[in-house]
Protein backbone atom coordinates (compact mmCIF):
# COMPACT_ATOMS: atom_id res chain seq x y z
CA UNK A 1 0.00 0.00 0.00
CA UNK A 2 1.50 3.21 -1.14
CA UNK A 3 2.06 6.24 1.51
CA UNK A 4 -1.28 8.31 0.00
CA UNK A 5 -3.32 4.73 0.25
CA UNK A 6 -1.97 4.66 4.11
CA UNK A 7 -3.31 8.18 4.74
CA UNK A 8 -6.65 7.89 3.13
CA UNK A 9 -7.16 4.54 4.97
CA UNK A 10 -5.81 5.95 8.37
CA UNK A 11 -7.99 9.16 7.73
CA UNK A 12 -11.65 7.09 7.00
CA UNK A 13 -13.75 5.87 10.30
CA UNK A 14 -15.01 2.60 10.93
CA UNK A 15 -18.42 2.24 10.46
CA UNK A 16 -20.70 1.44 13.35
CA UNK A 17 -23.37 -1.01 12.76
CA UNK A 18 -26.23 -1.16 14.94
CA UNK A 19 -28.71 -3.96 14.62
CA UNK A 20 -32.50 -2.68 15.79
CA UNK A 21 -35.51 -5.08 15.31
CA UNK A 22 -37.03 -2.09 14.15
CA UNK A 23 -35.22 1.61 12.96
CA UNK A 24 -37.67 4.48 12.53
CA UNK A 25 -36.43 7.31 10.18
CA UNK A 26 -37.82 10.86 11.53
CA UNK A 27 -39.16 11.56 14.92
CA UNK A 28 -41.83 13.51 14.27
CA UNK A 29 -45.93 12.30 15.34
CA UNK A 30 -45.77 8.95 13.14
CA UNK A 31 -42.35 8.21 13.80
CA UNK A 32 -42.60 8.53 17.63
CA UNK A 33 -46.33 6.74 18.04
CA UNK A 34 -45.17 3.81 15.80
CA UNK A 35 -41.48 3.52 17.88
CA UNK A 36 -43.52 3.84 21.06
CA UNK A 37 -46.17 1.21 20.12
CA UNK A 38 -43.51 -1.34 19.05
CA UNK A 39 -41.25 -0.45 22.27
CA UNK A 40 -44.05 -1.64 24.28
CA UNK A 41 -44.33 -4.66 22.80
CA UNK A 42 -40.68 -5.52 23.71
CA UNK A 43 -39.19 -4.96 20.32
CA UNK A 44 -36.04 -2.87 19.88
CA UNK A 45 -36.55 -0.08 18.35
CA UNK A 46 -34.27 3.19 17.16
CA UNK A 47 -35.35 6.16 16.70
CA UNK A 48 -33.18 8.09 13.59
CA UNK A 49 -33.20 12.05 13.70
CA UNK A 50 -31.48 14.35 11.25
CA UNK A 51 -31.73 17.45 14.12
CA UNK A 52 -30.09 17.78 17.29
CA UNK A 53 -31.45 16.46 20.77
CA UNK A 54 -31.81 19.89 21.56
CA UNK A 55 -33.85 21.00 17.81
CA UNK A 56 -35.16 17.63 17.80
CA UNK A 57 -39.10 18.03 17.59
CA UNK A 58 -39.49 21.86 16.52
CA UNK A 59 -40.92 21.86 12.83
CA UNK A 60 -43.44 24.33 10.83
CA UNK A 61 -47.16 23.91 11.82
CA UNK A 62 -50.46 25.58 12.13
CA UNK A 63 -50.22 23.79 15.61
CA UNK A 64 -54.23 23.41 15.34
CA UNK A 65 -54.86 19.96 16.30
CA UNK A 66 -58.30 18.45 15.29
CA UNK A 67 -59.35 15.55 17.14
CA UNK A 68 -57.33 16.62 20.13
CA UNK A 69 -59.59 14.00 21.92
CA UNK A 70 -58.55 11.28 20.25
CA UNK A 71 -54.94 9.42 20.44
CA UNK A 72 -53.31 6.37 20.62
CA UNK A 73 -52.43 5.01 24.00
CA UNK A 74 -49.26 4.38 23.43
CA UNK A 75 -48.20 7.80 24.10
CA UNK A 76 -51.21 9.02 26.55
CA UNK A 77 -52.89 11.90 25.93
CA UNK A 78 -51.97 12.93 29.34
CA UNK A 79 -48.43 13.47 28.76
CA UNK A 80 -49.32 15.89 25.73
CA UNK A 81 -52.00 18.08 27.25
CA UNK A 82 -49.22 20.63 28.60
CA UNK A 83 -48.61 21.07 24.85
CA UNK A 84 -52.45 22.44 24.39
CA UNK A 85 -51.72 26.53 24.59
CA UNK A 86 -55.54 26.66 23.76
CA UNK A 87 -58.53 25.13 23.66
CA UNK A 88 -61.09 27.44 23.85
CA UNK A 89 -61.12 27.42 19.62
CA UNK A 90 -64.55 26.65 18.53
CA UNK A 91 -65.53 27.93 14.69
CA UNK A 92 -63.35 29.32 11.99
CA UNK A 93 -63.39 32.70 10.64
CA UNK A 94 -63.11 32.99 7.04
CA UNK A 95 -62.51 36.38 5.57
CA UNK A 96 -63.47 37.13 2.28
CA UNK A 97 -62.27 40.19 1.21
CA UNK A 98 -63.71 40.64 -2.23
CA UNK A 99 -67.11 40.12 -1.14
CA UNK A 100 -66.43 42.67 1.85
CA UNK A 101 -67.51 40.04 4.59
CA UNK A 102 -66.20 37.00 6.95
CA UNK A 103 -67.91 33.67 7.63
CA UNK A 104 -68.28 32.08 10.62
CA UNK A 105 -68.33 28.48 10.54
CA UNK A 106 -68.98 26.24 13.87
CA UNK A 107 -66.53 23.39 14.33
CA UNK A 108 -67.70 20.39 16.22
CA UNK A 109 -65.49 18.32 18.31
CA UNK A 110 -62.60 18.96 20.48
CA UNK A 111 -60.43 21.17 18.36
CA UNK A 112 -56.64 22.44 20.23
CA UNK A 113 -54.30 25.20 19.39
CA UNK A 114 -50.91 23.80 20.22
CA UNK A 115 -47.39 24.63 21.07
CA UNK A 116 -45.99 22.47 18.18
CA UNK A 117 -42.29 22.26 19.62
CA UNK A 118 -43.44 21.66 23.28
CA UNK A 119 -45.66 19.00 21.33
CA UNK A 120 -42.44 17.34 19.48
CA UNK A 121 -40.32 16.98 22.48
CA UNK A 122 -43.49 15.70 24.60
CA UNK A 123 -43.73 12.33 21.54
CA UNK A 124 -40.41 12.19 21.69
CA UNK A 125 -40.43 11.65 25.86
CA UNK A 126 -43.43 9.73 25.65
CA UNK A 127 -41.91 7.15 23.06
CA UNK A 128 -38.64 7.21 25.05
CA UNK A 129 -40.41 6.25 28.05
CA UNK A 130 -41.91 3.51 26.53
CA UNK A 131 -38.39 2.50 25.61
CA UNK A 132 -37.76 3.66 22.52
CA UNK A 133 -34.36 4.94 20.93
CA UNK A 134 -33.10 7.94 19.96
CA UNK A 135 -29.99 8.61 17.86
CA UNK A 136 -29.93 12.29 17.08
CA UNK A 137 -27.35 14.38 14.33
CA UNK A 138 -28.16 10.72 12.52
CA UNK A 139 -28.63 11.68 8.43
CA UNK A 140 -29.49 8.72 6.29
CA UNK A 141 -28.05 9.14 3.55
CA UNK A 142 -29.25 4.90 1.85
CA UNK A 143 -31.36 2.43 1.70
CA UNK A 144 -29.67 -1.12 2.32
CA UNK A 145 -32.30 -3.98 0.18
CA UNK A 146 -31.97 -7.23 -1.04
CA UNK A 147 -31.42 -7.45 -5.05
CA UNK A 148 -33.88 -7.13 -7.59
CA UNK A 149 -36.66 -5.63 -5.79
CA UNK A 150 -36.47 -7.69 -2.58
CA UNK A 151 -36.98 -6.86 1.27
CA UNK A 152 -35.62 -3.59 2.54
CA UNK A 153 -32.98 -4.97 5.15
CA UNK A 154 -31.51 -1.16 6.96
CA UNK A 155 -30.23 1.66 6.15
CA UNK A 156 -26.94 3.58 5.86
CA UNK A 157 -26.27 7.28 7.82
CA UNK A 158 -24.26 9.43 9.01
CA UNK A 159 -23.71 10.55 12.84
CA UNK A 160 -21.72 13.33 13.18
CA UNK A 161 -19.27 12.73 10.14
CA UNK A 162 -19.26 9.30 11.04
CA UNK A 163 -20.77 6.38 8.99
CA UNK A 164 -23.38 3.91 10.99
CA UNK A 165 -25.16 1.37 9.75
CA UNK A 166 -28.43 0.16 10.63
CA UNK A 167 -29.39 -3.36 9.92
CA UNK A 168 -33.04 -4.42 10.60
CA UNK A 169 -36.09 -6.34 9.95
CA UNK A 170 -38.15 -3.35 9.11
CA UNK A 171 -37.70 0.15 7.89
CA UNK A 172 -40.47 2.65 9.09
CA UNK A 173 -40.10 5.57 6.56
CA UNK A 174 -41.46 8.42 8.76
CA UNK A 175 -39.18 11.30 7.15
CA UNK A 176 -41.76 13.49 6.04
CA UNK A 177 -42.90 14.61 2.61
CA UNK A 178 -41.41 13.76 -0.48
CA UNK A 179 -38.96 11.18 1.80
CA UNK A 180 -35.63 11.11 -0.08
CA UNK A 181 -36.12 7.36 1.73
CA UNK A 182 -37.93 6.32 -1.31
CA UNK A 183 -35.96 7.64 -3.76
CA UNK A 184 -33.58 4.47 -2.73
CA UNK A 185 -35.67 1.88 -3.38
CA UNK A 186 -36.74 -0.74 -5.49
CA UNK A 187 -40.77 -1.35 -5.50
CA UNK A 188 -40.46 -3.06 -8.73
CA UNK A 189 -41.39 -6.03 -6.75
CA UNK A 190 -44.41 -4.94 -5.18
CA UNK A 191 -47.35 -2.42 -5.16
CA UNK A 192 -45.88 0.48 -3.22
CA UNK A 193 -47.28 3.65 -4.28
CA UNK A 194 -44.41 5.82 -6.55
CA UNK A 195 -47.10 7.88 -8.99
CA UNK A 196 -45.64 10.86 -6.44
CA UNK A 197 -44.71 14.42 -7.90
CA UNK A 198 -44.43 17.17 -6.18
CA UNK A 199 -46.97 18.87 -7.58
CA UNK A 200 -49.21 17.03 -5.57
CA UNK A 201 -47.35 19.11 -2.53
CA UNK A 202 -47.75 22.65 -0.91
CA UNK A 203 -45.33 24.90 0.85
CA UNK A 204 -46.34 26.01 4.25
CA UNK A 205 -44.72 29.03 6.21
CA UNK A 206 -45.12 30.12 9.51
CA UNK A 207 -44.40 33.38 12.14
CA UNK A 208 -45.21 33.63 15.35
CA UNK A 209 -46.11 36.26 15.86
CA UNK A 210 -46.74 38.29 19.69
CA UNK A 211 -49.38 41.49 20.16
CA UNK A 212 -49.62 43.39 23.06
CA UNK A 213 -53.45 43.47 23.52
CA UNK A 214 -55.48 40.44 23.42
CA UNK A 215 -56.75 39.66 19.78
CA UNK A 216 -60.87 39.52 19.45
CA UNK A 217 -60.84 36.32 17.51
CA UNK A 218 -58.66 34.17 19.93
CA UNK A 219 -61.38 31.24 20.07
CA UNK A 220 -61.01 31.29 15.77
CA UNK A 221 -59.02 29.77 13.46
CA UNK A 222 -58.90 32.70 11.08
CA UNK A 223 -58.36 32.08 7.30
CA UNK A 224 -57.76 34.23 3.82
CA UNK A 225 -57.43 33.91 0.58
CA UNK A 226 -54.30 35.36 -0.64
CA UNK A 227 -54.34 37.50 -4.15
CA UNK A 228 -52.82 34.77 -6.03
CA UNK A 229 -54.55 31.85 -6.99
CA UNK A 230 -53.73 28.38 -4.92
CA UNK A 231 -52.66 30.17 -1.93
CA UNK A 232 -54.05 31.25 1.81
CA UNK A 233 -53.06 32.83 4.76
CA UNK A 234 -54.48 31.92 8.12
CA UNK A 235 -54.29 33.31 11.82
CA UNK A 236 -54.22 30.60 15.16
CA UNK A 237 -54.17 32.07 18.15
CA UNK A 238 -52.26 30.00 20.57
CA UNK A 239 -53.17 32.57 23.30
CA UNK A 240 -55.12 35.56 23.43
CA UNK A 241 -51.56 37.25 22.66
CA UNK A 242 -49.28 34.86 20.20
CA UNK A 243 -50.64 34.07 17.22
CA UNK A 244 -49.09 31.63 14.55
CA UNK A 245 -49.39 33.38 11.38
CA UNK A 246 -48.54 31.58 8.11
CA UNK A 247 -49.64 30.55 4.90
CA UNK A 248 -49.85 27.51 2.15
CA UNK A 249 -49.21 27.60 -1.44
CA UNK A 250 -49.02 25.16 -4.27
CA UNK A 251 -45.39 23.93 -5.08
CA UNK A 252 -46.14 25.67 -8.65
CA UNK A 253 -46.32 29.12 -7.01
CA UNK A 254 -43.46 31.44 -6.35
CA UNK A 255 -42.95 31.32 -2.31
CA UNK A 256 -41.21 34.48 -1.95
CA UNK A 257 -44.17 36.48 -3.39
CA UNK A 258 -46.71 34.68 -0.97
CA UNK A 259 -44.80 35.32 1.66
CA UNK A 260 -44.81 38.77 0.87
CA UNK A 261 -48.71 38.81 0.96
CA UNK A 262 -48.34 37.42 4.22
CA UNK A 263 -46.28 40.52 5.56
CA UNK A 264 -48.47 42.53 4.05
CA UNK A 265 -51.34 41.35 5.45
CA UNK A 266 -50.09 41.23 8.77
CA UNK A 267 -48.52 45.10 8.44
CA UNK A 268 -52.14 46.27 7.31
CA UNK A 269 -54.28 44.22 10.69
CA UNK A 270 -54.91 47.03 13.46
CA UNK A 271 -54.59 43.89 15.61
CA UNK A 272 -51.00 43.19 14.67
CA UNK A 273 -49.74 46.78 14.77
CA UNK A 274 -46.40 47.13 16.92
CA UNK A 275 -45.71 43.38 17.20
CA UNK A 276 -43.04 41.48 17.65
CA UNK A 277 -42.52 38.27 14.94
CA UNK A 278 -39.90 34.76 15.58
CA UNK A 279 -39.90 31.66 15.33
CA UNK A 280 -39.84 31.66 11.06
CA UNK A 281 -40.19 28.54 9.39
CA UNK A 282 -40.85 26.64 6.62
CA UNK A 283 -42.32 22.90 5.28
CA UNK A 284 -44.12 20.82 2.51
CA UNK A 285 -47.11 19.38 3.31
CA UNK A 286 -49.19 16.50 1.13
CA UNK A 287 -52.49 17.87 -0.41
CA UNK A 288 -52.84 14.53 -2.51
CA UNK A 289 -54.61 11.85 -1.79
CA UNK A 290 -53.12 8.98 0.58
CA UNK A 291 -51.00 6.46 -1.12
CA UNK A 292 -52.31 3.78 -2.90
CA UNK A 293 -50.04 1.50 -0.91
CA UNK A 294 -47.46 1.95 1.77
CA UNK A 295 -45.76 -1.32 2.15
CA UNK A 296 -43.11 -3.15 0.76
CA UNK A 297 -41.42 -6.29 2.29
CA UNK A 298 -38.91 -5.12 4.86
CA UNK A 299 -40.38 -1.34 4.69
CA UNK A 300 -44.14 1.24 5.69
CA UNK A 301 -44.23 4.68 4.47
CA UNK A 302 -46.34 6.67 7.36
CA UNK A 303 -47.77 9.97 8.06
CA UNK A 304 -46.68 12.84 5.72
CA UNK A 305 -43.90 10.43 3.96
CA UNK A 306 -47.39 8.34 2.63
CA UNK A 307 -49.88 11.49 2.22
CA UNK A 308 -51.59 10.75 5.70
CA UNK A 309 -52.76 14.63 5.42
CA UNK A 310 -55.93 15.89 5.07
CA UNK A 311 -55.56 17.40 1.32
CA UNK A 312 -57.78 20.35 2.14
CA UNK A 313 -56.84 21.79 5.08
CA UNK A 314 -53.19 20.13 5.96
CA UNK A 315 -53.98 18.77 8.88
CA UNK A 316 -52.05 15.86 9.26
CA UNK A 317 -51.60 15.21 13.91
CA UNK A 318 -54.03 13.19 14.53
CA UNK A 319 -53.72 10.91 10.95
CA UNK A 320 -49.98 10.60 11.34
CA UNK A 321 -50.50 9.52 15.37
CA UNK A 322 -52.55 6.57 13.96
CA UNK A 323 -50.60 5.58 11.01
CA UNK A 324 -47.77 4.86 13.20
CA UNK A 325 -50.20 2.87 15.55
CA UNK A 326 -51.58 1.23 12.75
CA UNK A 327 -48.01 0.61 10.92
CA UNK A 328 -46.80 -0.62 14.09
CA UNK A 329 -49.08 -3.12 15.10
CA UNK A 330 -48.40 -5.02 11.62
CA UNK A 331 -45.25 -4.87 11.92
CA UNK A 332 -45.44 -6.40 15.59
CA UNK A 333 -47.25 -9.27 13.78
CA UNK A 334 -45.46 -10.11 11.28
CA UNK A 335 -42.22 -9.79 13.75
CA UNK A 336 -44.04 -12.31 15.93
CA UNK A 337 -45.07 -14.81 12.63
CA UNK A 338 -41.54 -14.33 11.02
CA UNK A 339 -42.95 -12.97 7.95
CA UNK A 340 -42.64 -9.47 6.66
CA UNK A 341 -43.56 -10.06 3.31
CA UNK A 342 -45.91 -7.30 1.39
CA UNK A 343 -48.92 -9.84 2.17
CA UNK A 344 -48.09 -9.71 5.79
CA UNK A 345 -48.24 -5.94 6.35
CA UNK A 346 -51.16 -5.04 4.19
CA UNK A 347 -53.64 -4.58 7.07
CA UNK A 348 -51.72 -1.77 7.88
CA UNK A 349 -53.14 -0.11 4.28
CA UNK A 350 -56.79 -1.43 4.98
CA UNK A 351 -57.36 0.46 8.61
CA UNK A 352 -55.52 4.02 7.42
CA UNK A 353 -58.22 3.80 4.44
CA UNK A 354 -60.87 2.24 6.87
CA UNK A 355 -59.85 5.24 9.44
CA UNK A 356 -59.29 8.34 7.45
CA UNK A 357 -57.45 7.53 3.85
CA UNK A 358 -61.15 7.27 2.11
CA UNK A 359 -62.25 10.04 3.48
CA UNK A 360 -59.22 12.15 2.42
CA UNK A 361 -59.15 10.70 -1.17
CA UNK A 362 -62.70 12.14 -1.36
CA UNK A 363 -61.54 15.14 0.05
CA UNK A 364 -59.31 15.63 -2.48
CA UNK A 365 -61.41 15.86 -5.22
CA UNK A 366 -62.42 19.59 -3.91
CA UNK A 367 -58.50 20.20 -4.33
CA UNK A 368 -58.78 19.19 -7.98
CA UNK A 369 -61.84 21.22 -8.42
CA UNK A 370 -60.12 24.52 -7.04
CA UNK A 371 -57.77 24.57 -9.80
CA UNK A 372 -60.12 25.06 -12.29
CA UNK A 373 -63.12 27.09 -10.31
CA UNK A 374 -62.37 30.99 -10.30
CA UNK A 375 -61.50 31.64 -7.39
CA UNK A 376 -63.34 35.69 -6.81
CA UNK A 377 -66.56 33.45 -7.92
CA UNK A 378 -65.87 30.54 -5.58
CA UNK A 379 -65.25 32.97 -2.43
CA UNK A 380 -68.63 35.26 -3.55
CA UNK A 381 -70.65 31.78 -3.48
CA UNK A 382 -69.34 30.89 -0.01
CA UNK A 383 -70.10 34.45 1.74
CA UNK A 384 -73.82 34.08 0.61
CA UNK A 385 -73.61 30.40 2.41
CA UNK A 386 -75.37 30.33 5.81
CA UNK A 387 -72.89 28.87 8.03
CA UNK A 388 -74.42 26.73 10.47
CA UNK A 389 -75.59 24.84 7.21
CA UNK A 390 -72.00 25.11 5.75
CA UNK A 391 -70.58 23.75 8.87
CA UNK A 392 -73.12 20.69 9.08
CA UNK A 393 -72.18 20.04 5.16
CA UNK A 394 -68.76 20.14 6.27
CA UNK A 395 -68.78 18.28 9.92
CA UNK A 396 -71.62 15.87 9.40
CA UNK A 397 -69.58 12.47 7.43
CA UNK A 398 -70.74 14.46 4.30
CA UNK A 399 -67.11 15.03 2.04
CA UNK A 400 -68.28 18.12 1.26
CA UNK A 401 -71.44 20.62 0.16
CA UNK A 402 -74.94 18.32 0.35
CA UNK A 403 -78.27 18.96 -1.53
CA UNK A 404 -79.57 20.89 1.11
CA UNK A 405 -76.68 23.10 1.43
CA UNK A 406 -76.76 23.58 -2.20
CA UNK A 407 -80.34 24.62 -2.19
CA UNK A 408 -79.85 27.46 0.31
CA UNK A 409 -76.96 28.77 -1.46
CA UNK A 410 -79.07 28.75 -5.10
CA UNK A 411 -81.85 30.77 -3.43
CA UNK A 412 -79.25 33.25 -1.59
CA UNK A 413 -77.03 33.54 -4.85
CA UNK A 414 -78.43 34.43 -8.04
CA UNK A 415 -75.04 35.08 -9.29
CA UNK A 416 -73.63 32.01 -8.64
CA UNK A 417 -75.48 28.92 -9.93
CA UNK A 418 -72.94 27.65 -12.00
CA UNK A 419 -70.66 26.99 -9.69
CA UNK A 420 -73.03 26.02 -7.40
CA UNK A 421 -73.97 23.54 -10.13
CA UNK A 422 -70.18 22.51 -10.51
CA UNK A 423 -69.67 21.72 -6.70
CA UNK A 424 -72.91 19.65 -6.58
CA UNK A 425 -71.59 17.37 -9.54
CA UNK A 426 -68.27 17.51 -8.11
CA UNK A 427 -69.94 15.95 -4.87
CA UNK A 428 -71.69 13.52 -6.80
CA UNK A 429 -68.11 12.14 -7.97
CA UNK A 430 -66.23 12.57 -4.64
CA UNK A 431 -69.30 10.36 -3.28
CA UNK A 432 -68.57 7.94 -5.58
CA UNK A 433 -64.71 7.88 -5.26
CA UNK A 434 -65.57 7.60 -1.15
CA UNK A 435 -67.54 4.67 -2.16
CA UNK A 436 -64.56 2.58 -3.83
CA UNK A 437 -62.48 3.69 -1.18
CA UNK A 438 -64.50 1.73 1.47
CA UNK A 439 -64.26 -0.56 -0.83
CA UNK A 440 -60.33 -0.85 -0.76
CA UNK A 441 -58.47 -4.26 -1.41
CA UNK A 442 -58.01 -7.05 1.02
CA UNK A 443 -54.67 -8.28 -0.16
CA UNK A 444 -51.91 -7.05 -3.03
CA UNK A 445 -53.28 -8.85 -5.74
CA UNK A 446 -56.36 -7.14 -5.98
CA UNK A 447 -55.06 -3.73 -5.81
CA UNK A 448 -54.51 -3.29 -9.40
CA UNK A 449 -58.19 -3.61 -10.50
CA UNK A 450 -59.31 -1.40 -8.19
CA UNK A 451 -56.69 0.72 -9.32
CA UNK A 452 -58.61 0.64 -12.42
CA UNK A 453 -61.92 1.20 -11.09
CA UNK A 454 -60.24 4.72 -9.52
CA UNK A 455 -58.77 5.63 -12.48
CA UNK A 456 -62.02 5.40 -14.36
CA UNK A 457 -63.64 7.87 -11.79
CA UNK A 458 -60.99 9.94 -11.49
CA UNK A 459 -61.62 10.63 -15.58
CA UNK A 460 -64.97 11.44 -15.04
CA UNK A 461 -63.40 14.31 -11.62
CA UNK A 462 -61.52 15.88 -14.18
CA UNK A 463 -64.44 15.96 -16.86
CA UNK A 464 -66.96 17.18 -14.17
CA UNK A 465 -64.50 19.93 -12.78
CA UNK A 466 -62.40 21.01 -16.07
CA UNK A 467 -59.71 20.53 -13.92
CA UNK A 468 -55.90 19.19 -15.56
CA UNK A 469 -55.32 15.49 -14.51
CA UNK A 470 -53.33 15.43 -11.48
CA UNK A 471 -52.41 12.21 -10.80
Amino acid sequence: MSTQEQSAAASTPDTTTHSPDVVVVGAGTAGCYAAATIARDGYDVVVLERKTEDEAGHIACGDALKGADAFPESIPKSHLEPAFTNTGVDHGRFEIPQEDTVLEIPIPGELAVIDRWEYGRRIIDGAENAGADFHYDTVVQNVTQESDGGPVTGVEAIHKGDPRTYEADVVIDAAGSLSVLQDHVDFSNSTFDTNVDYSHFCSAYREIVHVEEPVEWSDALVFKPTERAAGYLWYFPRTETEINAGLGFQMTEEPMKLVDDLKYDLENRAEFDGAAVDDKLGAALPTRRPYDSAVHPGYVAIGDAAGHVNPTTGGGIAGAAYAGKYAAEAIVAGLEDGDLSEKALWEYNERVMDHFGARYAALDVYNILSTAVDVDDLMGLLAAMPGEKLAEALYSGSTSIGPKLALEGLLNSRGHWGTIWNLFQTKRRADDLLELYEHYPDHPAALEHWQQRRDELMEAVYETTGADPKY
